[in-house]
């Protein structure tokens, strides 16, 4: 299973205003199956406040790889693991029967043709309002993390509400405020 974890993130806060339950997410894309690894991509920030964060994914049995935030004279920043995803992705597939990613980003279409190509099922778990809808046609399988708000949504204390986002699910200036819940029902 292959995490972008950045997606996921700013779609939840645009279209909910609350944080991915990271834990619930997993365990529903796994289900009953045996998991050969689960690898969320992640950004450092300067402050490293996303150090909890990293933290709770280890204790959910998530690997996580990381990279710096770039920030660009001016004042922009950027932080994109699509390459380094397409690319572990494509290194494991021959070893792999499925593979599961979390994102609702269309850069991966490409990916989950070559994936399906040589053989491999490629499911999608993302929130369908923020996912791009070439890349729920070209998946086997896709979950819709909309269908169940509550299941995959924490932070609000309330009933999620919709609200009106990018469509590719971001805002880019605020990458390392990522927060994880370890189990919903826990906390």
């Amino acid at each position: 299973m292959f995490i972008d974890t950045q997606n996921l993130y700013h779609s939840a806060r645009n279209l909910f205003g609350a944080r991915v339950n990271f834990g619930n997410m997993v365990k529903d894309a796994i289900a009953d199956r045996s998991i050969v690894r689960t690898v969320a991509y992640v950004i450092t920030t300067e402050s490293g406040d996303e150090k909890n964060f990293f933290e709770a994914l280890g204790k959910l049995g998530i690997e996580t790889k990381t990279k710096d935030l770039q920030v660009f004279y001016g004042g922009a920043k950027k932080a994109d693991w699509d390459v380094g995803i397409a690319v572990d992705a494509i290194r494991l597939a021959p070893k792999l029967d499925t593979v599961i990613l979390a994102s609702g980003d269309g850069d991966f279409v490409p990916l989950v043709e070559y994936l399906k190509h040589i053989g491999c099922q490629v499911e999608v778990i993302s929130f369908g309002r923020s996912s791009s809808g070439k890349l729920k046609e070209a998946v086997d399988s896709f979950t819709d993390m909309c269908d169940n708000p509550r299941r995959y949504l924490m932070g609000s204390g309330r009933a999620p509400i919709y609200r009106k986002g990018r469509e590719d699910g971001g805002n880019k200036e605020e990458e390392g405020n990522i927060e994880v819940a370890i189990d919903k029902e826990e906390e």
